[in-house]
């Protein structure tokens, strides 16, 4: 009835599903009102979550997609799991046939049937939830409760150590569908990826994703080392590695273009620039396409070698973070140095060129540990500093990778420098810095101003910060 809103919700259905055959008045109820026994229910609910993630469709029809009777048919089963069978997944088909052959579900089978069925019927009403949401918050994207629908792809050998248990879960939240990034990649070739691969190749992927030229990018524990901007993605490459070669060892290399025969024949036979005679090494290799050819050629320079397929990382993501006893959401940040204005604070004015270095490290270091210092110039990383405790050592360390180079480059610092003096600010400009970029806002910004017009050297301020934990 009501052109079939109403089918399944009926007595004579759910009495058959939630009857208890060892309850004898629950059976003879049944008989009372002429209601037989189901023993199997197997239900495919309304295609609520490929209807709404298909294209844009009404609130009318998004509305008749949710699916009342089916979830309420198998939650009805899944509750008397001990006497009902009930499927919600083609996989499990299998071993639904073996049991009406064979009569032999134990109990441990019953109940990982009703699990799933609370597990898929969860799943759907978080999508429902999410999609009703979007449709009535007026754009607020921090709702008062909400559930993440977790799917795991795969078990891993451990975690970050070898004592630690692992999985990896997909999201299939609907704001996610087509977002690209590292959980939707797909791997070409080499051992399976690890806890620690992920979060690395997350890493590398979301910061060569920033930029628009011929990119590479390569990271050591979610840090990117070297980053480098040319037309010609080989010498990008070249110049990635150069930025810090002791780290790119072992670590993960990502690009923003295809990876073609030539290139991958740079990959598999490029030396370390320590030796020059080191094969480089590493772990993952991460692109968002590859010729046959080049993936033949990078096949063969390890069969452990990770060949990672990706599609550009979505912009707008909720961002998610665990600590003890709760979670952190934020908007994701994605901010371009084309969505701010650098201003000139000192004296001297950057040239076009200075300014152009300036972005560079700005974006660079949005995607280094706090507290981070990147140095560029020609829209290549000399040398960061990242993860310590204050910004002096990070300055330090930056100077020390970036070595002579770093005379006239740009310093990028991913929040204000709170003493210029005998600091951070002046030990820079003794460096022979040529720009610094920092977002400002410190009560000492004056002293800043100050110390870069007694060495000549150019001051901007973003008025944004990259605060990474």
């Amino acid at each position: 009835m009501l052109d079939g809103r109403v089918k399944t919700l009926h007595p004579s259905i759910h009495g058959g599903i939630l009857a208890r055959r060892d309850q004898e008045h629950h059976l003879k109820a049944l008989n009372e009102h002429g209601i037989g026994t189901f023993d199997v229910v197997v239900v495919n609910l309304y295609p609520f979550y490929d209807k709404v993630t298909s294209g844009t469709i009404s609130f009318e029809d998004g509305i008749e997609n949710i699916d009342i009777g089916g979830p309420t048919l198998i939650r009805a089963a899944a509750k008397n799991h001990k006497d009902v069978l009930v499927v919600v997944d083609h996989h499990d088909y299998p071993s639904l046939l073996k049991y009406l052959q064979e009569k032999q579900a134990g109990p441990q089978f019953r109940r990982m049937l009703a699990w799933k069925a609370f597990q898929h019927v969860a799943s759907y009403d978080s999508a429902v939830s999410e999609w009703l949401w979007k449709q009535s918050s007026g754009g607020d994207i921090f709702p008062p409760s909400f559930t993440v629908p977790l799917s795991m792809k795969s078990t891993l050998r451990y975690g970050e150590n070898p004592h630690q248990k692992a999985a990896f879960y997909g999201d299939r939240s609907l704001s996610l569908v087509n977002a690209g990034g590292i959980a939707t990649s797909f791997q070409h070739h080499g051992k399976e990826m690890s806890y620690n691969n992920y979060l690395d190749a997350d890493a590398a992927w979301n910061c060569v994703s920033e930029f628009e030229n011929p990119t590479c990018v390569v990271v050591k524990h979610t840090n990117p080392c070297g980053v480098a901007s040319r037309q010609d993605v080989l010498e990008a490459y070249r110049l990635a590695v150069r930025a810090d070669p002791v780290s790119a060892f072992g670590g993960i290399v990502a690009f923003n273009t295809t990876v073609d025969e030539d290139l991958a024949k740079e990959i598999r036979e490029f030396r370390s620039p320590t030796d020059g005679e080191t094969r480089m090494f590493y772990e993952i290799v991460v692109a968002p396409g590859y010729t046959e050819k080049g993936l033949e050629v990078l096949k063969g320079k390890s069969k452990t070698l990770r060949i990672l397929e990706a599609k550009r990382s979505g912009k707008n993501m909720l961002s998610l973070r665990q600590v003890s006893g709760g979670w952190l959401a934020q908007e994701s940040d994605d901010l371009t140095p084309e969505d701010i204005t650098f201003t000139t604070g000192s004296e001297r004015a950057p040239t076009d060129s200075e300014l152009s270095d300036a972005k560079f490290a700005w974006l660079c270091v949005k995607h280094v540990k706090s507290n981070a210092i990147v140095i560029a110039k020609d829209n290549c990383m000399l040398g960061m500093g990242s993860g310590q405790p204050n910004r002096v050592d990070s300055l330090r360390i930056a100077f020390r990778k970036a070595g002579e180079a770093a005379k006239g480059a740009a310093l990028a610092s991913d929040a204000f420098f709170p003493f210029a003096w005998k600091d951070a600010v002046e030990e820079a400009c003794e460096n022979g810095i040529g720009t610094i970029a920092q977002p400002g806002g410190s009560m000492r910004d004056k002293d800043a101003v100050d110390c870069c017009n007694k060495y000549g050297v150019s001051l901007l301020f973003t008025g944004v910060r990259h605060f990474r934990h």
